[in-house]
């Protein structure tokens, strides 16, 4: 039996007065998958936040006796989120922008370099973050990600913006993490090549 990477006991979801899901518990092991399915809406989104520890999961009323466990949520390693909001300044040119980052997350100068060629970026260093396509920005939010050098990573619409050979390299990028031990959390519509992912339906937790 394989180590776990995530361990997530009785999650709950509530958007202002709306229930989204719950009870929800995940277990994905080293160099598993998860792909979170579902529509617009039913919390995908929101289930990321909560795995990253940036929303907390909501108590239930149906629940009994307070339990320790509930909505906890326990990683082994290093985490990296990809949602849609871009986190580089946008002002500034790529290269600084990645920059920024690489300093706060103690990455060597190589490391940035690396990680532009690697994303096809290495002919964009001097261009405003703001004048990026949709497809340049996802390289680059994946640029950050493997600057950051995170064990672990959640991904949400990951494919979205990219053409078949961003599609493409994308899923490179996810084998060699798994292969590498990272467990990744997928919120996609598109297709996307998970072998043996765990899919999550939220609609068949309701709350």
């Amino acid at each position: 039996m394989q180590a776990s990477a995530l361990t997530a006991w009785e999650l709950f979801c509530r958007r202002g007065d709306r229930l989204l899901f719950g009870s929800l518990d995940i277990w994905v092991e080293a160099g598993g998958a998860v792909h979170l399915v579902g529509p617009n809406g039913i919390g995908k989104s929101s289930l990321l936040q909560i795995l990253a520890g940036l929303r907390p999961s909501s108590p239930s009323d149906r629940l009994g006796a307070a339990d320790v466990k509930r909505g906890s949520v326990a990683w082994q390693g290093r985490l990296g989120l990809l949602d849609a909001h871009c986190t580089l300044d946008e002002v500034l040119p790529l290269e600084n922008a990645l920059a920024f980052w690489a300093r706060i997350d103690g990455a060597a100068r190589s490391d940035q370099s690396a990680a532009m060629v690697r994303m096809g970026l290495s002919s964009l260093t001097d261009v405003p973050v703001r004048y990026l396509s949709t497809g340049q920005r996802k390289r680059a939010g994946f640029a950050r990600l493997l600057i950051q050098n995170a064990d672990h990573w959640l991904l949400d619409e990951p494919l979205n913006g990219l053409d078949i050979d961003g599609v493409a390299l994308v899923e490179e990028l996810i084998a060699e993490r798994r292969a590498a031990g990272g467990a990744i959390v997928v919120a996609s519509h598109q297709p996307i090549a998970l072998p043996d992912a765990q899919a999550i339906d939220l609609r068949d937790h309701p709350w």
